[in-house]
């Protein structure tokens, strides 16, 4: 029996998807305008995050559900320890720690966990899905507005996922083959949007710093309404923004 567990998580966060997209931070990165310090503490935090998503993973690698969608070539603490060592230097674990978002992310992921593991799919899905879909979208605009030479960028590159839209295919397939019923379902929906809104509070935290660095006016400038109809928003297929 299948939940379309997908299709389901796909159009129940759409609303949520667009929302994050629509947080400054993220608009400022999708129109090019990337300050270095606060994308640092960004990559800080994402460390945080996906070191707990992926202890918990492990933990419940033989759990009957999750255990279909326990995918290893998928893992970011790697890579992002690679950032962290290029962002903040050899001794970046002395030099970093999570933000209050970031924290209660991190909370939520082992509170779910421990209650109700099946919604670490939800925590899963929401971060590498959009990972995957923009990636590489999301690398090029990172090196670009910061300059970075091929470096600081490990996250978005997936060395064990050779096809990434193959991959995504599959990955899309276990979710609708998972032996959960329509209940469960609609709690995984539920969490995959608690989950957008936890990102949305961590990419919120950033914005001080970044109106700091390039001053209100651009700010405002880049994060206004665009108008109806408009195309100048680049369609990165989540990445930042999380889902798929």
């Amino acid at each position: 029996m299948s939940t379309n567990l997908a299709t389901k998580l796909r159009e129940g966060t759409k609303k949520a998807h667009t929302a994050a997209e629509n947080v400054g931070f993220v608009k400022c990165f999708l129109r090019g305008v990337v300050e270095k310090n606060s994308y640092r503490k960004l990559v800080a935090n994402l460390y945080f995050v996906y070191s707990a998503i992926e202890e918990e993973m492990e933990r419940h690698k033989n759990h009957p559900i999750l255990s279909h969608i326990y995918f290893k070539e998928l893992n970011r603490k790697k890579s992002l320890e690679q950032d962290l060592s290029y962002y903040y230097g050899s001794n970046w674990r002395e030099e970093v720690a999570p933000s209050p978002a970031a924290l209660a992310y991190v909370e939520r992921i082992r509170e779910v966990s421990q209650s109700e593991p099946e919604l670490l799919i939800a925590q899963s899905y929401t971060r590498y899905l959009g990972d995957l879909s923009g990636g590489q979208i999301l690398k090029g605009i990172a090196q670009r507005g910061m300059n970075l030479n091929g470096q600081g960028i490990a996250f978005y590159e997936f060395q064990d996922i050779p096809d990434e839209k193959a991959f995504k295919n599959k990955y899309r397939q276990a979710l609708n083959d998972l032996p959960i019923d329509e209940t469960k379902a609609n709690r995984i929906v539920d969490e995959a949007n608690a989950a957008f809104g936890m990102n949305m509070k961590m990419f919120k935290e950033l914005e001080g710093n970044l109106i700091k660095a390039i001053g209100l006016l651009l700010y405002n400038t880049l994060t206004r309404k665009r108008s109806q109809g408009s195309t100048e928003e680049p369609d990165t297929e989540a990445g930042l923004a999380t889902a798929e």
